[in-house]
């Protein structure tokens, strides 16, 4: 795997957890309104008909499939560009499922699984009534390697055979040899190694069609043509505004996973995030057929709402794969003793972090790193079990083992951004847990920039610092590998295997889990790796986010699953 890609795609990826931090998701729920995982019902069945108002706070910028970086086809985006494959937009656990979308089956593996072959649906059509092709899937992946039109998820870019080299169809009109249209159904893919999860990248907006007659390159995100059951009709500065109508030529026919209630979608963004909650609270006019996609709930808002019974019951909840954790790098003193590290795992007052991240409303404890739920391969472990509080005494005891009798003073690098993540309050719940253990923290906060600059360098990264990271899509391997494969390294960029791990051992399993096209059996397999790394306590698995969300009084048909965590736009209805 060739370090210039993996870079490109690290710091995408931490775009996408840093922006899920704050509230946007591309990926994972359950719902607190009631046991289907619907919430926020209006008296009566969903109808079709009516405009649904979303409310952000980040503009929808970038409209184009071959730029967008998302996950099961992202939430607004889908409503325009389908994909091979993609999300299953049922509630829960459910949802972490991968099914087809344009094609009819979620890819067959060859043998090694280095070959997908895909079949598309018949009677698929643009917004223009022209018929969907191979051609227009291989093409619209193609132009997302052109230089013009980065910012998606450049995996294909590390697994098609010749991605390394591809600058996309502008320059000279080249193909891209390893995706194979034999017909005008049917498109094969040539990867460079083995890939089980290959279904779950068939979801990003990069396999949307892109008919090439109609493409006008960075323009293309003003009017892409639509694939979904909406169309653009109008994109106001750069995604600030943002409205979509029907697409006549939308058959759902071939689409069992859209409902598509609504006759008009409007999506205003540039909102600040209290003005968005007090609208949607306030549910009057077109305010009360409204959602937010990007913005949480807080806790001062949560203390409110919970004296509301009738607000209550329009609040959704959403577990998205994501952990907020403690980084160590031991290539630093005194973090390169296991057992200062171990000391640490045993001080941290879980609780007390809770309380900073905004209470148990929106963060749960964990002692795992990969998230609590089936999809990932979540095995539950507790290497260094000090209860809920913390057991000063257990790390006092390891400290003088590891030769500090007397306890000793390290530095802890946050970020100054109000994030309930990395942010003042969460290291100085840590601050104070390792205080009563001995162990003086002298907190450096940084402001979000340089805070990620030095967490990310191998040559400049402290020893000890908070860190996060979110999964592109509910399994292990988005999950693992990143953070602990040591062939993902990087020495002259964004590095996220903060504690430099490089193990063989560690590297083969990846490899080895990889070649599952039996996803529940790889779930498993990265389960007990996460148990087995977790054991050189490497990092201090804090908590999972949750999120909560606030929607207007006249939408019916809330569904949040565990792969995006938010209510999906493509299953509302506001009539």
């Amino acid at each position: 795997m060739r370090h210039s890609s993996v870079i490109s795609r690290r710091v995408a990826a931490a775009a996408v957890s840093v922006v899920l931090a704050s509230g946007a998701a591309a990926c994972g729920p359950e719902d607190a309104g009631a046991e289907d995982g619907t919430s926020g019902k209006a008296a009566g069945a969903p109808q079709k008909g009516g405009t649904l108002t979303v409310l952000n706070s980040e503009a929808q910028s970038d409209f184009d499939p071959a730029r967008l970086y998302t996950s099961g086809g992202g939430n607004v985006p889908s409503l325009v560009f389908r994909t091979l494959t993609t999300r299953n937009r049922e509630a829960g656990a459910a949802g972490t499922q991968v099914v087809p979308d344009l094609a009819t089956d979620t890819g067959r593996p060859n043998k090694d699984a280095t070959e997908w072959t895909y079949t598309l649906k018949e009677g698929l059509k643009f917004e223009d009534g022209t018929p969907i092709t191979s051609a227009d899937v291989k093409y619209g992946i193609e132009r997302s390697f052109a230089a013009e039109l980065s910012g998606g998820a450049p995996y294909l870019r590390d697994w098609l055979v010749g991605g390394d080299t591809y600058e996309g169809p502008y320059k000279g009109g080249k193909e891209l040899a390893s995706i194979v249209t034999p017909d005008a159904r049917t498109i094969v893919f040539k990867l460079k190694k083995p890939e089980g999860e290959f279904p779950f990248v068939a979801t990003q907006t990069q396999f949307a069609p892109v008919p090439k007659a109609k493409d006008t390159g960075t323009k293309y995100e003003e009017h892409p043509v639509s694939s979904g059951p909406y169309k653009v009709v109008k994109n106001e500065n750069d995604g600030e505004h943002l409205v979509l109508e029907r697409n006549a030529h939308w058959d759902p026919g071939t689409d069992a996973e859209r409902k598509a209630y609504p006759d008009r979608i409007d999506v205003k963004s540039g909102l600040d995030e209290a003005v968005i909650n007090q609208r949607l609270a306030t549910s009057s006019g077109a305010d009360a057929s409204a959602v937010t996609t990007d913005t949480n709930l807080g806790p001062a808002e949560l203390a409110q709402i919970g004296s509301d019974r009738a607000l209550a019951a329009r609040v959704g909840t959403g577990h998205f794969g994501f952990t907020a954790y403690l980084a160590f790098n031991p290539k630093v003193k005194p973090f390169d003793n296991p057992k200062v590290r171990q000391a640490i795992s045993y001080a941290i007052n879980r609780t007390s972090v809770v309380n900073a991240a905004g209470g148990s409303a929106l963060a749960e404890a964990t002692t795992t790193f990969l998230p609590e739920q089936k999809a990932f391969g979540h095995t539950p472990y507790d290497h260094f079990p000090a209860g809920k509080t913390g057991d000063p005494a257990k790390a006092k005891q390891l400290l003088k083992e590891a030769g500090y009798p007397n306890g000793l003073t390290v530095t802890l690098l946050h970020s100054t951004a109000q994030n309930r993540l990395t942010s003042p309050e969460v290291a100085t719940a840590v601050q104070e847990a390792l205080g009563k253990a001995g162990i003086t923290v002298e907190l450096d906060g940084q402001e979000p920039n340089s805070f990620n600059e030095k967490r990310w360098s191998v040559k400049d990264a402290p020893g000890f610092f908070l860190s996060r990271w979110g999964a592109d899509w509910p399994a292990g391997g988005p999950f693992l590998a990143p953070i602990f494969d040591g062939r993902q390294i990087v020495t002259n960029g964004s590095n996220y295997n903060h504690a430099q791990l490089n193990d063989p051992a560690v590297n083969k399993e990846i490899d080895e889990i990889n070649k599952l096209t039996d996803l529940e059996a790889a779930a498993a397999r990265w389960g007990a790796l996460d148990k087995k790394i977790g054991e050189r306590a490497l990092d201090v698995p804090l908590f999972h986010p949750v999120y909560k969300r606030l929607v207007g009084k006249d939408v019916k048909n809330v569904v949040i699953s565990d792969w995006t965590g938010v209510l999906d736009v493509s299953q509302v209805a506001v009539k």
